[in-house]
């Protein structure tokens, strides 16, 4: 900043407004003017128990972003931090037509170290949901007590109720007409009483017509009246059921409750949903759409292969539920889409139709005819 006596040069022009010296919140009432010197015109600022400051016009900047209307902020390039607030309309006017770097703004320094700092915050986060988060669920699912992974699966069927309802005055309905009960006990106790299980297994279905299917921690397996609707006998049922089983079997859905949880816990920090209501949504949405790792799957598979052979139920069933659907479908809607993700359906098609050769005792179907048509009216409908 340059000093220079103008004590004989003559003004242009003249006003009075408010300066801030940039080391004390305080307001001077300060008498400015428009000097014209041999460098070139200054804004010259003379405030009570200072000395005599000297802006040049082309030095002098504009403060953007201000709510107060009527007012001019200014500020000088080499002092940053010292204000001036012009409110005389004449003399806003003549500086912002004579001062001709007003809008300009300074190129912002550092551009490559702010990118690596944003590309290496980025990554961390990456790190945290990707990988750390992964892994320490893997961690906790294993230690888990069975009496807490059942209370995590109520919580979140009880969620899942609420989020599926259509009316918004009551949690979805669960089918229970006792003779469908019955059948559907009777199955689940036909898949599991030669398999070694966490803790006991309870099926559900939900009256809703989604041709879906899948399980929650804690041995909750949820059927929906639209797939027991698509099945074309019990065996169908059955064989997705002992899916279903094989991933209670694995834990593999208290892994992903865990995963899922984790990670939308640190988005919220970061995006602010501290209330948790798009945690809950995403959580439901990802455990009704649950799609596990290949490997999760192939195994989820094998065990429904082995468990149907077992009980004396053909593995083909669950390919040929899943071909019919296909077809019917496509390849992008309910449980299509639940089981599809990895590997290729039309490989799963075809491993649970070879797996029929491994029969070795006499086939029984899944229910009687009576029990089959019970269960079809489970949620009041034939």
């Amino acid at each position: 900043m340059t000093t220079i006596h103008v004590s004989d040069a003559p003004d242009v022009a003249r006003s009075f407004a408010d300066f801030f010296d940039g080391r004390r919140a305080v307001a001077r009432r300060a008498d400015i003017k428009i000097a014209e010197t041999p460098q070139g015109p200054e804004l010259v600022i003379d405030a009570p128990d200072r000395d005599r400051v000297h802006w040049r016009l082309e030095d002098i900047r504009g403060v953007p972003d201000q709510a107060a209307q009527g007012e001019l902020v200014l500020a000088h390039a080499a002092d940053p931090l010292s204000r001036l607030v012009v409110r005389d309309p004449d003399m806003r006017r003549i500086l912002t037509a004579r001062c001709r770097n007003l809008k300009y703004r300074p190129p912002v320094r550092g551009k490559g170290r702010l990118a690596l700092w944003a590309g290496a915050a980025v990554g961390s986060v990456a790190l945290i949901i990707f990988v750390l988060v992964p892994v320490m669920a893997n961690q906790l699912a294993e230690f888990l007590p069975p009496r807490g992974e059942r209370a995590l699966g109520e919580t979140t069927f009880e969620q899942i109720r609420a989020a599926l309802d259509e009316t918004g005055m009551a949690p979805l309905e669960i089918c229970e007409a006792e003779e469908g009960r019955l059948a559907l006990e009777r199955m689940a106790s036909r898949l599991t009483q030669q398999v070694d299980l966490p803790y006991p297994v309870n099926l559900y279905v939900l009256n809703h017509d989604m041709v879906n299917a899948f399980a929650l921690p804690g041995g909750l397996v949820i059927l929906f009246r639209g797939l027991i609707d698509a099945a074309e006998d019990a065996d169908e049922v059955a064989a997705v059921v002992a899916h279903e089983i094989g991933h209670v079997a694995a834990r593999d859905p208290t892994r992903i409750a865990l995963r899922s949880a984790g990670s939308i816990g640190v988005l919220g920090l970061l995006l602010g949903d501290f209330a948790g209501g798009a945690a809950v949504l995403f959580l439901t949405e990802r455990l009704i759409q649950a799609t596990y790792t290949q490997e999760a799957e192939a195994q989820a598979d094998a065990f429904a292969h082995r468990t149907l052979s077992q009980a004396g139920i053909p593995p083909s069933a669950l390919g040929r539920m899943f071909r019919r659907l296909r077809d019917r479908h496509g390849d992008a809607t309910g449980i299509i889409e639940h089981f599809a993700s990895h590997p290729a359906l039309g490989d799963r098609i075809a491993q649970a139709e070879a797996a029929d050769s491994a029969l070795t005792g006499a086939l029984r179907p899944a229910l009687s005819d009576a029990e089959w048509r019970a269960l079809r009216r489970i949620c009041g409908r034939s």
